[in-house]
């Protein structure tokens, strides 16, 4: 077996390829098949719109997730601040990628810490929820939270990407007993995330009885790690493995449907092939809290911490023209039929 590389050289290698190359998925986001019913009599000002909402004790200006990215490496904390400093100037929810890398070589915790340009959003800690059966546990969540003064977990659930990169780790038994112990003892609220392959209802029901306080889908249409590890393969063996799986998975709208009809009070956060608010619009009314992007924020934010707000503000008025041509003033009214499917 070749020796795995060392995790900064991974990390450096996921932003490279994300930015160089083609990943995405075979697959769609699935929320191309919707629409929704067109007002031309409103009866709103567009300067109304709310999309305000409160979750694990945050305000959020719009119901936006910065999904987990990065960090580790000089080039990541780089872009972890513009990010941060965008969601402060905005309002909106962010995820730190893996901190795996912090927790073995604190040295590098600097690269994820964010609060001190971003004091007042909802931010999320992340580790890979099968490095619980690789000797973490509830001392290592703990660490990973109070790193960056988080307000939740992210535990991330990646078998895909795990079972065709070189020397993964690829021992998923017995894990929901240990997600439901770190549920039990974390401080913070633990959010169960994929990383681009979807949510069934069979995996929805699990993570309800772990205990976990919110689902991010995570769904196929965007992303596809497992071409983001065949750029990485070090043989045409595992290069070849890894493209196998181009178009796996459970399309984004699909994987949200599955959990709010598997376990329909659950919280939902919708990422994987969203493109801009009108996407983001279309997750909310499928029954989602918050819509996820990385792409588009991780590409604007290689340039400057301007061009990240810039995005930002569109995505927000995106979602904010949706809900008015749709004829609805809150969030909650997005929810209320006015989604059709094609």
């Amino acid at each position: 077996m070749t020796k795995v590389a060392p995790i900064d050289q991974r990390k450096a290698d996921h932003i490279k390829i994300n930015l160089e190359q083609d990943v995405r998925s075979a697959l769609s986001s699935g929320l191309e098949k919707y629409r929704f019913n067109h007002e031309a009599l409103p009866e709103l000002d567009l300067e109304c719109i709310d999309t305000t909402l409160s979750l694990f004790g945050k305000k959020l200006n719009s119901p936006i997730l910065i999904s987990s990215m990065t960090g580790g490496t000089d080039a990541a904390k780089t872009i972890n601040m513009r990010l941060a400093e965008a969601a402060q100037e905005c309002g909106i929810a962010m995820g730190v990628g893996s901190q795996r890398a912090a927790i073995e070589h604190p040295e590098q915790a600097e690269t994820f810490q964010v609060r001190k340009v971003a004091p007042d959003i909802l931010l999320f800690a992340n580790l890979g929820a099968v490095q619980l059966n690789y000797g973490y546990g509830i001392d290592q969540c703990r660490r990973a939270v109070d790193m960056i003064e988080a307000d939740a977990l992210i535990l991330h659930l990646n078998p895909v990407q795990e079972a065709v990169q070189d020397a993964g780790d690829v021992n998923f038994s017995g894990l929901a007993k240990k997600i439901e112990e770190v549920c039990k003892k974390l401080e913070v609220p633990v959010i169960a995330k994929e990383v681009g392959w979807g949510i069934s209802e069979r995996t929805a029901k699990l993570l309800v009885d772990c205990g976990v306080s919110a689902i991010d889908v995570a769904g196929a249409g965007g992303t596809s790690w497992s071409q983001v590890e065949m750029h990485r393969a070090p043989d045409e063996f595992t290069r070849q493995l890894a493209g196998t799986f181009v178009g796996w998975g459970i399309p984004t709208a699909e994987s949200i449907l599955n959990v709010r009809k598997a376990v329909p009070e659950m919280t939902v956060f919708a990422s994987g092939g969203l493109k801009d608010g009108l996407d983001i619009a279309k997750c909310i009314a499928l029954g989602a809290t918050l819509g996820g992007m990385a792409g588009p924020f991780l590409k604007a934010a290689a340039i400057s911490n301007e061009n990240v707000v810039e995005m930002m503000k569109l995505t927000m008025r995106q979602i904010e023209v949706t809900m008015f041509a749709a004829g609805v003033g809150t969030l909650e009214g997005l929810k209320k039929g006015k989604l059709v499917k094609i």
